[in-house]
């Protein structure tokens, strides 16, 4: 807020302090997970591996231990699992990301129709549960595609893309309709007395001042994607949650591989997304618009 300073009779207008005027508030979670402190990540890691081998210890088993059998299936794990939940995050951020564009910049366009259907299926992919959503596309898609004599299959892994695109689409559309919007009026108004039409002022002046605007919550959600990835397990898609399962139902269904197992499933997707969190901070502070 500007302040004035009475210097006997005249009034001085004193500078606006240095104050971001741009925050991406979509990127809560991410300052909250990268605002725990790094010991209490040890702290959890050691329990996550104390706690088996003392209940082992406790039990007297002469069977091998729980850490050894997990040793045992971790190249599995990463190689099948892991990579397959990285796989089904890219795409998801891909087509999420194409179509959220469109869709963002369908909300603020001057037709009518194009803008009110452009918020309308903004809201409901956006305020729809994700494992609904899930099971509607694995349910509806078919397992396969025939296109004259070729058949095309479609694969449950493939169904589980689509499903998590549809919310991503919402929210990548909600950060660009945002981005866009946070740019001055005065860009706008520029333009058109250079005699610019709407579509040379979107695509040549607008978004290239919004892309770094819209960075930040875009690796967020990139972030959240990633951990969300765990719930086509429910479906049937081999990823490194259901593969885990698989490995301890091969292991006798022994109750101390439960923690050792998950534990090992939460610590990969934590030394993933963390350093994502800090980049993504470290992103948002480079790149805010400041007065």
């Amino acid at each position: 807020m500007k302040r004035l300073l009475l210097n006997n009779t005249f009034a001085v207008i004193l500078p606006i302090k240095n104050i971001p005027l741009h925050h991406a508030g979509s990127t809560s979670f991410i300052h909250w997970l990268a605002s725990i402190p790094t010991y209490i990540y040890i702290l959890i890691l050691l329990a996550a591996i104390s706690l088996p081998s003392f209940a082992y210890a406790v039990s007297g088993s002469t069977q091998i231990s729980p850490l050894a059998t997990l040793a045992k299936w971790i190249p599995v794990l990463i190689t099948k699992g892991f990579l397959m939940n990285l796989i089904i995050s890219f795409l998801t951020m891909l087509f999420g990301t194409i179509m959220g564009l469109f869709l963002g910049m369908g909300q603020i366009s001057p037709n009518i129709i194009i803008r009110q259907t452009s918020i309308v299926i903004t809201q409901v992919f956006r305020n729809s549960p994700w494992l609904v959503l899930l099971f509607i596309v694995m349910l509806s898609f078919p397992f396969e595609i025939n296109i004259g004599e070729y058949t095309i299959p479609f694969p449950d892994w493939l169904k589980a893309v689509v499903g998590l695109s549809l919310p991503l689409m919402a929210n990548v559309a909600e950060i660009v309709r945002g981005a866009i919007q946070s740019v001055p009026t005065g860009q706008w108004e520029a333009s058109e007395s250079l005699a610019f039409s709407r579509h040379q002022t979107l695509w040549k002046i607008i978004l290239p001042q919004t892309i770094k605007r819209m960075i930040p919550p875009w690796m967020n959600w990139y972030a959240i994607m990633t951990m969300a990835t765990p719930l086509v397990s429910l479906l049937g898609v081999t990823e490194v949650v259901n593969l885990s399962r698989q490995a301890m139902e091969a292991e006798n269904n022994n109750p101390s591989l439960l923690v050792p197992f998950y534990g090992f499933c939460l610590i990969i997707f934590f030394l993933y997304t963390y350093p994502i969190a800090r980049l993504t901070i470290a992103l948002e502070k480079r790149f805010s618009v400041k007065l």
